[in-house]
């Protein structure tokens, strides 16, 4: 098998992969502050490289495996990955957060969604081809936690502003073209999170995960580089 048939194999092996560990978890229960941070995690990771992935394999086609071949756009694909995760967990987290306040009227809910997400990029830490603004970009999703006004976080689409946005920012297709895509793009992206929030609603025991949250840690992750 050539090179670039190689990587466009693995490419696309690990995005399938990603699929089927979002589809088993989906039934699964939110009890606990693992259980939250598994649904924030996974679900973040299934949008961010379904809508990342699925975008390029449409304006590439048939040429979609070639494009591996060079190094460069190998290296862009992972950055895009890896910013992309970023602003869907900071979409999620938030979501959640919002979810959570709505059904508990607890307002305490800030410290349980930063711990979650702190042991998630605490586990993550600076992923290899990440790139450069992973740091700062992983700092700017724990000030959004911070200064959030969970009771004002609505049960609808208004929360997941940052994942659109970052796939068109991120996306290693030309400029041009993106211009002519980004409705489509960010309107795909939204589509995508419609499946993950039902989920959510039918699966959060809100009581059960508030009864058996830990403080959030002093520092996250990210902040290792």
């Amino acid at each position: 098998m050539s090179f670039v048939r190689k990587a466009a194999a693995g490419a696309w092996r690990r995005f399938r992969d990603t699929l089927t560990a979002g589809a088993e978890r989906r039934s699964r229960r939110i009890v606990d502050p693992e259980s939250l941070r598994d649904f924030l995690q996974s679900r973040s990771n299934l949008v961010a490289q379904s809508s990342l992935y699925g975008y390029l394999r449409t304006r590439a086609g048939t040429r979609f495996p070639e494009l591996f071949s060079h190094e460069e756009f190998s290296k862009s694909i992972d950055i895009a990955k890896w910013n992309v995760w970023l602003a869907c967990l900071s979409d999620l987290s938030v979501y959640a957060g919002g979810l959570l306040r709505r059904r508990t009227r607890d307002a305490e809910v800030g410290p349980l969604i930063a711990g979650a997400v702190a042991a998630i990029l605490e586990s993550t830490g600076i992923p290899p081809g990440a790139g450069e603004d992973f740091p700062r970009l992983a700092g700017q999703l724990r000030a959004r936690l911070a200064a959030c006004d969970w009771a004002a976080v609505q049960d609808d689409e208004t929360a997941f502003v940052e994942s659109p946005s970052a796939l068109v920012r991120w996306a290693p297709v030309i400029e041009d073209l993106k211009r002519l895509d980004e409705e489509i793009v960010r309107n795909s992206v939204r589509f995508r999170w419609q499946e993950v929030r039902r989920d959510l609603r039918a699966n959060l025991d809100a009581q059960a995960l508030l009864a058996g949250a830990t403080p959030a840690p002093s520092q996250g992750a990210g902040e290792k580089g």
